[in-house]
């Protein structure tokens, strides 16, 4: 299969339709209603906590604005909000290029959108490991699966999608939008895909270091074995 090199891109991105899920919501409250005021007919496509918080924050503007993921994709999340956002659909939104015909028929087949931000932090692992007493169970349930997939699909196409993950950078993108009639700059999109990259690398560093300096013993004191 050829590699798919992309020599056509927009330099400015209309901010239409933004993937949210945050574990941490700080700036939640100044962001939300700034993106909707900069961008006018936004969706933002949420999942679980953040959804209620969004919804909260919005009020009665939420209606026709914030959608749940998994309306959009068909697909219930799993008990326990194990997969929420792994869906070809969302994906297919994340990494579809514009001026590529393949991918916009792909996107019409599916009846799916191109996702222009993504706005995700990830779980609190190092917050989590860093408490006195903490298991391998403990740390294991706190791995981060979708935050990450997203982070990375959103950074890798910067081309087009802008992927927000450090909640200090939100006065600055709503400034941005509020300025330049609700579209994200290319030289924005890429100072933050280099951002969402070293967040990420970060993380799986953290969850790496943590069970390398954990003994097979340890592991095998925390269940029950059948």
């Amino acid at each position: 299969m050829a590699l798919n090199i992309v020599t056509e891109i927009d330099d400015r991105v209309k901010v239409r339709n933004v993937l949210m899920s945050v574990s941490d919501k700080t700036g939640l409250e100044s962001f939300v209603p700034a993106l909707v005021k900069a961008c006018p007919g936004v969706k933002i496509y949420s999942t679980g906590g953040t959804y209620t918080k969004v919804k909260e924050i919005l009020g009665d503007a939420a209606a026709g604005t914030l959608v749940a993921v998994s309306d959009y994709t068909g697909q219930p999340e799993m008990q326990g909000g194990l997969v929420k956002t792994l869906d070809f659909k969302i994906y297919l939104g994340l990494l579809s290029e514009t001026y590529n015909d393949a991918h916009q028929a792909d996107l019409k087949r599916l009846s799916a959108l191109p996702i222009d931000m993504v706005v995700v932090n990830l779980y609190p692992f190092r917050e989590t490991v860093a408490k006195a007493g903490v298991t391998p169970e403990m740390a294991r349930t706190n791995i981060d699966i979708g935050g990450p997939c997203m982070v990375r699909a959103s950074a890798k196409n910067y081309l087009r999608v802008a992927s927000v993950t450090d909640p200090l950078d939100y006065a600055a993108i709503a400034q941005e939008l509020e300025s330049r009639d609700g579209t994200v700059g290319l030289d924005t999109r890429f100072r933050l895909m280099k951002k969402a990259f070293a967040h990420t690398a970060e993380y799986d560093t953290a969850i790496a270091g943590f069970f390398a300096s954990r003994t097979w013993e340890e592991v095998a004191a925390t269940y029950n074995r059948r």
